[in-house]
């Protein structure tokens, strides 16, 4: 009884559980694609990350990515630093303090000569050094610029408190942005990313394994591998290289774990590439038929088929000759349903020719004003039309449904086949209709296929929006 009494858990509290776990996951697969992309841009945004985080920058360089202070420039600022305190412990006129100037501007000299920002790829650092010096001394050599501004007459002159505020303002940050980082064994730049990301790609790991037995118990039709294609997008979280496609799992994971709902983002993607798509694949298909048709009128294929009776190398697939079946079947169409209707129409036609014709025979007004004429010619020529048309209709329908007139029938249409087919090899008819006719194909590739990728994409792309937008307005 107390196995029956004992509450189970409920799908909707199991589904809120599973939630929140991916939830957490997806979070932890976000910070570590902030840590990926700050790695990543670390040394070329360095300068910028200096003014803002500038503890952890140079932590994290200094642990991470194995930057040291350069020697020179560090040198130099130290020097700048002892000069700073000596000035106020003494003063400028001092033995001391001529000795750290002389140090300065042979340090200066120094640093333009050999230029130790090059190992950092920061030259252009240098040239802003130079340009500021030459700026505030107003001479055009950076050499002498440095040596007129370490000089005991210009710091007296222009004032020392002024003059090392402009230095510790202007000069020494840019010397500070400059760094010495070692190579490592295989050659490259030291890099010990991997410490921190080695954990994250074992969490991943452990996760991924977890998924994939978790499936294969799930669905016994599931081997390991159909398990791991499962969640395929997974794995650039393990890679240690190319560490930059873990945006596409991160993606995934914020979409599913409802953090960020990136289905219309999604929809509004798929609609674009497949709008573009279809359309290219539409212009290549439409135009690879033209072509193909135009080569078949070109090398002689379709004027063959059509004037060749009985070619071998035709392949036929159900021993019926369409052409001919076709016309039949349109031949009956036209005679027992089409013409019955039009009748009115047709005996109306004529009747209106064999009035005209009558009205333009010589003396046929002049008799129909004889007495007791009046309206009998009218009426005459109306039953001789309908007549006529009546015993034409019967004696076409009747050649159908007749056995012989049938025969008879096919003999004309196949006269009539052969006679065209030698009229129209005659006096280079055929030569010009396969000229024309490819003529015509291209001019329909270039006025109407060509202009698919120009005008169908915006009209089709504003199409799907407008659909969209109302399916989106139902829900």
């Amino acid at each position: 009884m107390a196995a029956l009494s004992r509450p189970r858990k409920r799908p909707r509290v199991v589904k809120a559980t599973a939630l929140w776990f991916e939830r957490i996951v997806a979070l932890i697969a976000l910070c570590n694609l902030i840590l990926v992309l700050f790695d990543v841009s670390y040394i070329r945004f360095r300068d910028f990350y200096l003014k803002f985080l500038p503890d952890f920058t140079m932590w994290y360089g200094t642990t991470l990515k194995g930057i040291e202070p350069e020697r020179s420039t560090s040198t130099y600022l130290k020097t700048v630093a002892d000069l700073e305190e000596q000035v106020a412990q003494a003063s400028l006129q001092s033995i001391q303090v001529e000795t750290y100037l002389d140090d300065l501007r042979e340090q200066s000299v120094a640093m333009i000569d050999e230029n130790p920002f090059a190992i950092a790829n920061k030259s252009g650092t240098l040239e802003r050094i130079k340009n500021s010096m030459r700026d505030r001394i107003g001479v055009n050599s950076a050499k002498a610029a440095f040596s007129e501004f370490w000089s005991e007459e210009h710091l007296t002159k222009n004032g020392w408190p002024e003059e090392i505020s402009y230095f510790n303002t202007e000069i020494k940050p840019l010397m500070e942005t400059n760094y010495f980082r070692g190579i490592g064994e295989n050659g490259l730049p030291k890099d010990n990313f991997w410490k921190i990301d080695s954990w994250f790609i074992a969490f991943f790991m452990l996760e991924l394994l977890a998924r994939t037995f978790y499936v294969s118990r799930k669905y016994k039709n599931y081997t390991w591998l159909d398990a791991i294609l499962l969640r395929w997008y997974d794995l650039p979280l393990l890679l240690p290289f190319w560490r930059w496609l873990r945006v596409i799992p991160v993606t995934v994971r914020l979409n599913q774990s409802q953090l960020v709902n990136l289905v219309p983002l999604r929809n509004r993607i798929n609609r674009i590439l497949i709008t573009n798509f279809a359309v290219e694949l539409t212009e290549v298909v439409v135009l690879r038929v033209i072509d193909q048709v135009q080569n078949l009128i070109q090398e002689g294929d379709i004027a063959r088929r059509l004037l060749t009776v009985g070619n071998d190398q035709y392949v036929d697939i159900n021993n019926v000759n369409e052409v001919q079946a076709i016309v039949s079947r349109l031949a009956s169409l036209m005679f027992y349903q089409v013409l019955p209707k039009v009748k009115p129409e047709i005996d109306a036609l004529l009747q209106h020719n064999v009035t005209k014709a009558f009205d333009q025979a010589p003396g046929y007004q002049g008799f129909r004003q004889l007495p007791g004429i009046g309206n009998l010619p009218d009426q005459i020529s109306q039953q001789v039309v309908s007549l006529f048309s009546q015993n034409l209709y019967q004696v076409l329908t009747g050649a159908l449904e007749d056995e012989e007139g049938g025969v008879l029938t096919q003999q004309l249409i196949d006269k009539i086949a052969d006679t065209v087919r030698t009229e129209i090899q005659e006096n280079r008819t055929l030569e010009d209709l396969q000229t024309w006719t490819i003529a015509l194909l291209e001019e329909i590739k270039i006025n109407y296929v060509r202009q698919l990728s120009v005008e169908d994409v915006e009209r089709l792309m504003e199409e799907n929006y407008r659909i969209y937008n109302i399916t989106q307005g139902r829900q």
